[in-house]
């Protein structure tokens, strides 16, 4: 790459303002929508069932093509690609459900159900019937989410993908910013399933054995990290060293979570909260960049030590951890199974629930998941106000680069509320038999994977399933584009041509490891 293309590839991407949240939260939103569409498509019509090579492509250009489309050519115009979205959907909705949706699903007798199988909404197959059951929103919600960041990494070296999308050099806010904090809010999500699994089995890991663990699964990530350190370096890449240093990248981000989470983890019987310990991390982290010099050292010190050289993504990581632990505080209420409503339970049980507060407790249990998002957006939400309002807040600034207290809390307030708009979707597409008391006969299982497969997108479920190979994939495939054709100087048709088909490689790819039962452990 000559030195002169490198110096403006590396000038494209910095110095940036980003954009307003309002637009951001506009562009998003494509996501859900998107997604209710295709819901409602299989609710009425049964349309991606089976699913034929006539799904696939409509399921492709709704929850892939879609989120391209905002993101590049619809970018100045969201709202009107939600609209056009919506349009059809409204229609759906006024049709009855599809015969083979009708059927209520008998409600089994109650069982005390303690065994719990592995994750099923990160890698990995579906589990055993078990406590922590797969939710279709939540498989959604990542599967989404990977779509929207492995979409972002390549198309932000084009001119087609708007400039106030792209990571922000010091203050404010963009679509790429949302989209790092969002990968680590959704991995801490996941991270959860352990914790829960370890109080329903009423045990406790050794912080040994934690550490232990969390270090070799961190260990493929510090490979991946050093493999793109020296390719970077080696193949004399643009780069743009403000954004996490040197020699630093996000694989090491990623690599380090596991180990400070399970040291964390210690501190649960002093602070029984990981929403409350990453709110402290949080907020100790901008007390110190607020008293010392730390917020000009990360900012404007010279590189001349490993540190120095390092030091956005050293210290931008205590901010990465306060969001991860803030996925893992979300993970903790919405991924097990919620309580069966008093509509399906017998006569003896309705008459112990006919008290108002009883009542009103069963309806909690039965509606748990939601009634927790709506409480932690709106307290997310309330917080990132008070921190960065400059009428009655604290007027503090977002800052990526810093990983600051605004930046954590934006992330938080923004992903639960995102997980929540998908949770609504599925109950507006499927309000039917959705809650039932667990049970461990086959047909149940069956009958659950069954549910799980109709209300997923299969394109989102194989992007959520491998989610950190096709992240992996995308990298290098972004850095195959880059090192062959000459991303700024190419039209807008010629861009979008060629987005279009790396989207389409990476959800074939997925689809394929998804169809051969394969997971890709990293």
């Amino acid at each position: 790459m000559a030195k002169s293309y490198k110096a403006l590839k590396e000038d494209f991407v910095s110095n940036l303002a980003g954009g307003d949240i309002s637009e951001i939260n506009f562009v998003t939103a494509v996501a859900p929508v998107a997604v209710l569409l295709w819901s409602l498509l299989q609710s009425r019509l049964s349309f991606f069932t089976p699913y034929t090579p006539l799904a696939f492509i409509i399921d492709f250009l709704l929850n892939v093509g879609a989120i391209l489309l905002v993101t590049t050519l619809y970018a100045s115009a969201p709202l009107l690609l939600s609209i056009l979205l919506l349009s059809p959907a409204a229609l759906l909705y006024l049709l009855p459900p599809s015969l083979s949706l009708q059927k209520k699903p008998q409600v089994p007798p109650p069982r005390t159900v303690s065994a719990v199988g592995p994750d099923s909404h990160g890698s990995g197959t579906a589990p055993e019937y078990d406590q922590l059951p797969r939710k279709p929103f939540i498989t959604n919600y990542r599967g989404g989410m990977m779509v929207i960041t492995c979409l972002a990494i390549l198309a932000v070296d084009f001119r087609v993908f708007p400039r106030r999308f792209a990571k922000v050099e010091n203050w404010g806010t963009s679509l790429m910013d949302l989209g790092v904090g969002s990968f680590v809010f959704s991995a801490g999500l996941v991270a959860a399933r352990p914790i829960l699994k370890e109080r329903l089995q009423n045990f406790r890991t050794p912080l040994t054995k934690r550490l232990f663990l969390s270090l070799k699964n961190s260990l493929p990530l510090f490979v991946l990290g050093l493999v793109r350190l020296y390719s970077v370096k080696g193949l004399d890449y643009a780069e743009h060293v403000s954004e996490y240093g040197v020699h630093w990248n996000f694989f090491f981000t990623l690599a380090l979570l596991p180990p400070f989470t399970a040291l964390c983890h210690t501190a649960f019987s002093v602070i029984p909260s990981y929403a409350l310990l990453s709110f402290l991390l949080g907020s100790i982290y901008q007390i110190l960049l607020e008293s010392t010099d730390l917020k000009a050292y990360v900012l404007l010190a010279p590189r001349t030590s490993l540190l120095s050289k390092n030091r956005e993504g050293v210290f931008s990581f205590f901010g990465y951890l306060s969001i991860f632990l803030a996925g893992q505080a979300t993970g903790v209420h919405i991924l097990p199974r919620d309580a069966v409503s008093v509509e399906g339970t017998s006569a003896e049980e309705k008459q112990r629930t006919s008290s108002w507060r009883s009542k009103l407790t069963a309806t909690f249990k039965a509606n748990r998941a939601v009634c927790l998002l709506v409480l932690w957006s709106g307290i997310w939400t309330a917080l990132y106000q008070v921190t960065s309002s400059p009428i009655y807040g604290l007027s503090y600034s977002v800052s990526r680069r810093l990983a600051n207290l605004p930046y954590v809390l934006w992330i938080n307030a923004f992903n639960v509320t995102q997980i929540l708009s998908f949770y609504l979707v599925e109950r507006v597409a499927f309000p039917v038999g959705r809650r039932q008391t667990p049970n461990r006969s086959p047909a149940s299982v069956t009958s659950e994977k069954e549910r799980h497969a109709r209300r997923s997108s299969k394109v989102l479920a194989s992007f959520n399933r491998n989610a950190l190979a096709i992240f992996l994939l995308a990298n290098l495939l972004t850095g195959g584009v880059n090192l062959t054709i000459p991303t700024l100087m190419v039209g807008r048709t010629t861009a979008m041509a060629i987005l279009a088909s790396y989207s389409l490689v990476l959800a074939s790819v997925a689809m394929t490891l998804d169809v051969y039962n394969i997971d890709i452990k990293l």
